[in-house]
């Protein structure tokens, strides 16, 4: 894309919808998205399973665990290093649920994290990401916008 847009990232196991916890996601799509257009980039797949479900709980020991906290899976890898690299390049990340620990390591890749109660359509997300481009967007999406090169725009030199 020549023009300002996001490069955004959704979680998804229908490949359809916003339907995925962050965590737990069987993959997640990639979009830019411009005020006046929208061009799909990538679908990433997740081959290991996360830990499982939302917001953790007890294990078969009645142990407290979280859904994505610690240093491992059980095979000595970090569970969410693949998921916050899949999101190099991205501006924004929309998912359904996402633990503190996650949250934390979206931010500090420079990605700003959406949460959504509720499943939604990917179409639907990218009109309203659209809509809220036309006219004034809010500040939140001005700071992680970026040119046709996928470098982030400063304030000043934003054109819609």
């Amino acid at each position: 894309m020549d023009t300002a847009h996001l490069r955004v990232a959704i979680t998804t196991n229908s490949l359809l919808h916003l339907d995925a916890n962050f965590a737990a996601a069987k993959q997640m799509v990639l979009y830019d998205v411009a005020s006046d257009s929208s061009e799909f980039v990538d679908v990433v797949p997740f081959l290991r399973g996360a830990k499982r479900g939302p917001g953790g709980g007890p294990d078969a020991n009645g142990r407290c665990i979280l859904e994505d906290m610690g240093d491992d899976d059980g095979t000595g890898v970090d569970p969410l290093i693949e998921r916050v690299e899949a999101l190099q390049g991205c501006s924004v990340l929309f998912t359904m649920e996402m633990s503190d620990l996650a949250a934390v390591r979206v931010h500090k890749a420079k990605v700003f994290p959406v949460k959504s109660y509720q499943q939604r359509s990917i179409d639907e997300i990218i009109g309203q990401l659209q809509s809220m481009m036309k006219g004034s967007p809010p500040l939140w999406m001005r700071r992680v916008m970026c040119d046709g090169k996928g470098v982030r725009l400063p304030l000043e030199d934003q054109e819609l």
